[in-house]
C-alpha cells in the first residue's frame, strides 16, 4: 500500500503526481504483467543474454541507437 504524505495546503494535482511517481517506482504494474504468463527460466535467461549482447554492441559502436 502506498502512502502519500501531503500538506493541508498542497494541491490535489501535486499529490496525485506524487502518487503516480511512487507507483511507477514500486514496479507493481511490471510484476503484474510478468505474472500474466509463465516464461521458462531458459527462455528468460536467453532473453537476458540477447539483451546484453545488444547493449554491448551499441556500446562498442557497431550499432547506432
Amino acid at each position: 500500500m502506498l502512502i502519500i504524505d501531503s500538506k493541508d495546503c498542497e494541491n490535489i494535482d501535486k499529490a496525485l503526481k506524487k502518487y503516480k511517481k511512487k507507483f511507477e517506482k514500486s514496479k507493481v504494474l511490471l510484476q503484474l504483467r510478468e505474472r500474466q504468463s509463465y516464461t521458462k527460466p531458459s527462455v528468460r535467461r536467453r532473453n537476458e543474454v540477447l539483451k546484453a549482447v545488444y547493449k554491448q554492441s551499441i556500446a562498442s559502436g557497431k550499432i547506432e541507437a
